[in-house]
């Protein structure tokens, strides 16, 4: 594991980008993982900036996201599908057509979730998972308590969860229960991954990933056993982490 920490989130965006670059880089038909909410904003305004300057290919890239809720309409804009065009997707240039993501607006999301883990297999895998976190420590929407082990599923949304996703829509009643969701066993196949945060509202989950216990407790502690994890945070989101204590995790302040 490797934790680069930076002085702001538009230079956290600009260095993430720059990893994903790279790390796709010769991979002949790269199949990125994506994610929504506010962490993953500044690294697609990067990657947008290196597609325009052409270093950044996308002609062959395919795209999976995280997670999708369950039930909402698909007109609606906070539809995750919906999210990724705008944010992800269209500024880039990649087409609709390469960006997968759950099918929550059907009648049965249990078989859309089967379907989904095997359309990630027929793709070879995901060779780059972009990764957030939540406050009590879930990635995609792995709540606590959820398998190390799982794939592709319907979850139930936690109170803390929706609360803090309330502010996307007009009040917490309109927050979707349940969401599809890769499992943590799908998210750790991923060939490297890549764990972004910022702001102090996540410092206390980033430490507690990253140097605390591994258990199902808080999902994002799993990503400890994934060997080619990178992290990228700012100041605030890390500033509960104990360097001390950090064993053999590489640490690289970048405030340039």
């Amino acid at each position: 594991m490797i934790i680069h920490i930076l002085p702001d989130a538009d230079r956290l965006g600009a260095l993430a980008a720059r990893h994903i670059e790279v790390a796709l880089l010769g991979v002949a038909d790269p199949v990125l993982g994506v994610a929504t909410g506010s962490s993953p904003e500044p690294v697609y305004e990067a990657l947008t900036a290196r597609a325009t300057a052409g270093t950044f290919r996308v002609e062959r890239l395919r795209a999976f996201a995280l997670d999708e809720y369950v039930g909402l309409p698909e007109d609606h804009p906070e539809r995750y599908r919906n999210v990724l065009l705008r944010a992800f997707a269209d500024p880039l240039g990649v087409p609709a057509d390469r960006v997968a993501v759950p099918g929550g607006a059907g009648a049965d999301p249990s078989a859309a979730a089967a379907e989904y883990e095997r359309a990630i297999q027929r793709a070879g895998g995901i060779d780059l998972q972009l990764l957030g976190i939540g406050r009590n420590g879930h990635i995609g929407f792995n709540e606590p308590g959820s398998d190390f082990r799982s794939a592709t599923r319907v979850v139930e949304l936690a109170p803390s969860t929706r609360a803090a996703n309330a502010r996307f829509f007009a009040d917490i009643d309109e927050v979707p229960r349940h969401s599809i969701s890769q499992g943590l066993g799908t998210i750790m196949r991923a060939r490297a991954a890549v764990l972004i945060a910022s702001g102090a509202e996540k410092a206390a989950a980033v430490a507690e990933a990253l140097t605390g216990p591994v258990s199902t407790e808080l999902p994002a502690s799993v990503l400890q056993r994934h060997p080619r994890l990178s992290v990228y945070l700012d100041g605030d989101a890390a500033g509960l982490l104990d360097l001390s204590f950090l064993g053999s995790i590489s640490v690289v302040h970048d405030w340039r």
